[in-house]
């Protein structure tokens, strides 16, 4: 006999095979499951959608009938909750103001604290829907230790989100599920084709917009071109605006000297440069950030060791944490860490994977043993 649980789950649904599979297995567990879809889109961009699928595109409508016919089949609830301002405010703007100052943004992060568990729970709630839990198809894990909640990276260590999801308190963490944070993907498309989920074999999203090309949002503030030049400020060539690099990026400059590959090395926005030089250059002993947080408050103004992620695919290295009580934060590196981009976050792990907390990085120290 199947179980019966009283809590009633929101699911946030994307079209996807992982928040499709969470919210199948949560009814077969039991729960009241409703299902929520955000639109971001609002088609104020021309951006394509005939290479990748992505977050932020005119494929979303596709994504939305997807949901539609899951929740018909599941016999639930389904409501679209139109978010397409806050999604403009929050995260396009905030993408497009960082990068023209020089900064490498995530809008992943951003949209996951402001967005997917801040607006769509709030305008849910607020448009008389009553659920006790929100639930996403995230790989990523809880912990509760004395009394505080703490994200934990996933069993499938090759699919875990958590770095995307450090912005979340304890507070609301305490009412967010995560079904598939024991699964790897495998799994989960395996259990989806087994249950008959028509998106059992769909793609992942792998762009924050439809096709991997940003230039898009900012046709209304076209970036100005500028010069590539060395640490010494010696022009070698042309940029064709800030947003279009990144901190360790090596293909595209159009520029060589000698045998040994340059690298973008630092966006000077005050000057519009891009500054580039050879590999040893992306070495930073440590970085400064003046918006962290911790999980346990408990933790503010002690020194601590742990192991701190500065993007997403990046190995967790370990450091040497100060986090003072008004967010300004201080890391160093056991190890120098390579291609430190102010704008991406520094998140925090424990040896056992809970996240400590993290941050949006603003400086990067440069290592003084390493001279260019």
């Amino acid at each position: 006999m199947k179980a019966i649980n009283t809590a009633i789950v929101a699911v946030g649904l994307s079209g996807g095979v992982d928040s499709s599979l969470a919210a199948y297995l949560l009814k077969e567990q039991g729960y009241a499951v409703i299902g929520l879809t955000m639109k971001i889109w609002k088609g104020a961009y021309k951006i394509q959608e005939d290479l990748k699928h992505a977050c932020f595109g005119p494929g979303e409508e596709e994504d939305i009938a997807a949901c539609e016919r899951l929740c018909a089949r599941l016999d639930i609830p389904y409501h679209v909750i139109d978010l397409s301002e806050e999604y403009e405010r929050f995260v396009i703007e905030y993408f497009r103001k960082e990068y023209l100052v020089g900064r490498t943004p995530n809008p992943c992060i951003i949209c996951n604290r402001e967005i997917k568990f801040g607006f769509l729970i709030e305008r849910a709630h607020q448009a008389g829907l009553e659920f006790d839990y929100f639930a996403t198809g995230h790989y990523v894990r809880k912990a509760t230790i004395d009394g505080i909640t703490y994200l934990k990276t996933a069993r499938d260590a090759g699919k875990d989100q958590s770095y995307f999801l450090y912005g979340l308190d304890s507070e609301r963490l305490s009412h967010i599920m995560f079904p598939l944070g024991e699964m790897t993907k495998e799994q989960t498309r395996a259990a989806a084709r087994t249950h008959g989920l028509e998106v059992a074999e769909k793609p992942e999203s792998q762009d924050f917009v439809g096709g991997g090309d940003y230039a898009p949002l900012f046709e209304n503030d076209k970036p100005e071109a500028g010069d590539i030049v060395d640490i010494k400020g010696n022009v070698l060539g042309r940029h064709r605006g800030l947003p279009f690099y990144t901190i360790g990026q090596r293909r595209g400059l159009g520029i060589s000297i000698g045998t040994e590959p340059l690298y973008v090395l630092a966006l000077d926005a005050k000057l519009n440069r891009v500054i580039v030089g050879h590999g040893k250059g992306l070495f930073s002993s440590g970085l400064i950030s003046n918006s962290f947080r911790l999980q346990n408050p408990c933790d503010l103004g002690k020194s601590f060791a742990c192991r701190v992620k500065i993007r997403q695919n990046h190995k967790p290295a370990p450091a040497t944490v100060l986090v003072q009580s008004n967010g300004e934060a201080r890391i160093e590196f056991e190890i120098p860490q390579r291609a430190v981009a102010p704008g991406q976050s520094a998140v925090l792990y424990s040896d056992d994977g809970l996240v400590l907390g993290g941050g949006i990085i603003d400086e990067a120290i440069p290592d003084e043993d390493i001279e260019e």
